[in-house]
């Protein structure tokens, strides 16, 4: 399991979580968020895989593991909602502007798996950070990766919407 820090190990989930959240429908890639630590800038979520996700693929009875950076970028998106109920602020939309040194050691998130997304941020400079992230599937790392996102106030400025 992931070594980032995390204080706070309330859970969040249902409709708490999806008023963190910009993503609607089976687009929604989190399941619950099991701590998260908003000083440190880090968080631990899981999604449970099922025939409802978006990238569920019948042929392979699950989703494809080189997928799980979605399920990083939307644990970044979740620590951003959780962050601005904190400061009273409105959360920013997060923008992948990268994913960078990914390693895929799974090839599949299979069909009732719980897939554990850990991130911490590493860099951040003005409104764009640089995230630490793992995930792992039953227990086992599945992948590994560094996320750059830009925070956007208004995202209708750079012609995106929330998901």
């Amino acid at each position: 399991m992931s070594v980032f820090p995390a204080a706070d190990t309330r859970r969040i989930e249902g409709e708490e979580l999806r008023s963190l959240l910009p993503h609607r429908g089976k687009m929604l890639l989190i399941s619950r968020v099991t701590a998260y630590d908003v000083p440190a800038r880090s968080i631990h979520a899981e999604y449970d895989v099922d025939e409802a996700c978006l990238f569920y693929d019948p042929a392979l009875g699950g989703v494809p593991a080189w997928l799980g950076f979605e399920f990083m970028a939307q644990a970044v998106s979740a620590l951003s909602g959780i962050t601005g109920k904190v400061r009273g602020v409105p959360p920013m939309i997060g923008f992948i502007l990268s994913v960078h040194s990914l390693d895929v050691r799974l090839p599949l998130f299979k069909r009732g798996c719980v897939v554990r997304s850990g991130v911490y941020e590493e860099l951040r400079v003005d409104t764009v950070s640089t995230f630490r992230c793992t995930v792992h599937a039953d227990g086992d790392e599945a992948l590994t990766a560094r996320v750059m996102v830009m925070d956007v106030a208004d995202p209708e400025r750079f012609g995106g919407e929330a998901v």
